[in-house]
């Protein structure tokens, strides 16, 4: 079975490395699948974006991104998110209260719904 090396990374830590054989990303310009082998691309992610990675052992690794860029070679891809949360480490409660607050904040709402986007694809 084919497989590329994936990192994801905020700027505060690594949340995740290792080898895989499917990434799919919400950028800029749509929703965008890699597999082992894609033609190399740099793609801008989007506020409030998805990340999701099967690893070669079949599992799903699901995070909330919060913008940033996804670099893709024959054998890589590298995921530089100005910050991001694993789906298991996100507190859905808290971020349901940023969206019934009815709040002015659009980069707090808009990380919320990525938050609880990101639950529900796990």
């Amino acid at each position: 079975m084919a497989e590329m090396t994936v990192e994801l990374v905020a700027v505060e830590q690594r949340l995740w490395s290792g080898s895989a054989t499917l990434v799919s990303a919400q950028t800029t310009e749509g929703e965008i699948g890699i597999m082992p082998g894609h033609e190399p691309v740099l793609g801008q992610l989007v506020e409030g974006g998805v990340v999701a990675i099967t690893t070669v052992d079949g599992e799903r690794v699901v995070a909330a991104v919060h913008g940033g860029f996804l670099s893709v070679t024959a054998t890589t891809v590298t995921i530089l998110a100005e910050s991001a949360d694993l789906a298991q480490d996100i507190d859905v409660d808290a971020a349901k209260v940023v969206l019934a607050e009815e709040s002015d904040d659009v980069v707090a709402v808009t990380a919320a719904k990525g938050r609880l986007r990101a639950v529900e694809r796990a």
